[in-house]
């Protein structure tokens, strides 16, 4: 695999990942802001009201119509969290022009495809199409309320609210119900020109190309010239800007709700520390705690004690936490947290193996194999690497994995503190998951 990154302009960049391993290109484009309550709810709408027309496809029939025609390519479009960012990302993945007869130009439709519709939308009296915004408007309702209803969801990000309630992190990248009804067509439409002209643009392309030929392709895109200039403003999160305070009396919230079962969240800070980078041991660490079928949450709280249905926990680099999530009975609510935190306990106090730190790194290891195994994958990985601002190939992460030692670990225990500890309990008649 070969990785390029080329500056176009300020702010917009072009990455080419160069790989004969599939038979498919991918071509993606990232729009990164901050996360803002002013503006979330409008960016979370405009990825689904611009893909419902532009200029070229004025509905989204001509859009799979024009796919159809390179060979069944798929076209997909969403939104993403990372740290305090919000992520627009528009993609479409192609068989590759190898595979095809000789005068087929996949990989050139796409990008000229997805600039049109994110650079060239279709606009009515200076304003998006009334038709479509009200569409996208009550579709992003329904899942926003569709967030509510899935409980496990719903306790994560509400534990996520309260212990960044001041900061971007703590938003729903989905935005607010109540900010829908003031968004028109208008407005709407002067939120997407702000969006274009400041957002970071990364358009990654995946596949088996000519470097020189796609390079060029993409600066000499109509589309792409007409964008001008900016300073990234995005919030460049990771383990080292995230500066944590020691807490001594963490925040405890009971939600009561028809829940047929309690959903558990606790959330940990990482102290300031020496380490010169933890990354490394922070996933050793949460591989042996609660990071798979192996770790000390799986096997302790729920085979051997079965006070939980899940228990997992996952490390976020980005905001320096690690987050732990249980399934368990109302009823056990004090008896699982009570556990929980002896096992914290056990983890500073070294309890655990060579055996456990082996497990770890191979899960780990695993998992790291996967993201060279999967093109999107491997995209995801580099595009994290970009807005972290700490690049690291990935045979780089996993001999990094392999130095980790059982005193560093033990040593990074120790700068575990609990934050947050929510808990959404039953507090009604007709229970719902």
């Amino acid at each position: 695999m070969k990785y390029i990154k080329e500056k176009i302009k300020d702010g917009v960049n072009l990455h080419l990942i160069i790989n004969d391993n599939f038979k498919t290109d991918f071509t993606v484009v990232f729009l990164s802001v901050p996360l803002e309550k002013e503006y979330v709810t409008k960016n979370a709408l405009l990825p689904a009201v611009i893909k419902d027309g532009s200029t070229s496809f004025p509905n989204y029939k001509k859009l799979t119509e024009e796919l159809e025609m390179m060979y069944g390519a798929s076209f997909d479009c969403g939104i993403d969290k990372n740290g305090d960012n919000l992520i627009l990302k528009f993609y479409i993945e192609t068989i590759n022009d190898n595979y095809l007869p000789k005068e087929n130009d996949n990989i050139n439709k796409s990008i000229k495809i997805l600039l049109d519709l994110i650079c060239n939308p279709l606009i009515e009296n200076n304003g998006f199409k009334k038709e479509y915004v009200d569409l996208e408007k009550k579709n992003l309702e329904l899942l926003i309320n569709a967030q509510k209803d899935d409980k496990n969801i719903y306790a994560f990000e509400k534990c996520i609210n309260i212990m960044y309630k001041n900061s971007g992190y703590g938003l729903s990248k989905y935005g607010k119900i109540e900010d829908l009804e003031q968004i028109t067509e208008h407005n709407l439409y002067e939120q997407y020109k702000k969006l274009l002209n400041e957002a970071k643009i990364d358009i990654f392309i995946s596949g088996n190309f000519e470097q020189e030929k796609i390079s060029n392709e993409v600066k000499e895109n109509k589309f792409i010239k007409t964008l001008i200039s900016r300073q990234e403003q995005i919030n460049t999160n990771h383990y080292k800007n995230e500066i944590k305070e020691k807490i001594e009396n963490p925040e405890q919230t009971i939600e009561d709700m028809n829940v047929a079962q309690g959903k558990l969240v606790i959330g940990l800070d990482i102290l300031p520390n020496d380490f010169d980078d933890f990354r490394f041991i922070a996933i050793i660490y949460n591989a042996i705690f609660g990071g798979g079928v192996n770790s000390k949450l799986f096997q302790i709280v729920r085979e051997k004690e079965s006070l939980a249905y899940t228990a997992k926990s996952e490390y976020i680099s980005q905001k320096n936490n690690i987050f732990i999530r249980c399934g368990i009975e109302c009823e056990n609510f004090e008896k699982t947290t009570n556990l929980i935190k002896q096992l914290l306990e056990d983890m500073r106090a070294g309890n655990f193996t060579e055996e456990d730190i082996l497990k770890a790194k191979e899960y780990i290891d695993s998992g790291i194999e996967a993201i060279e195994a999967e093109q999107d994958t491997g995209i995801i990985y580099k595009f994290g690497q970009e807005l972290s601002k700490l690049p690291l190939s990935t045979q780089e992460y996993k001999e990094n994995v392999q130095k980790v030692t059982k005193e560093e670990i033990i040593k990074f225990a120790n700068l575990i503190q609990i934050n947050t500890i929510y808990f959404l309990r039953n507090g009604g008649q007709n229970a719902d998951n």
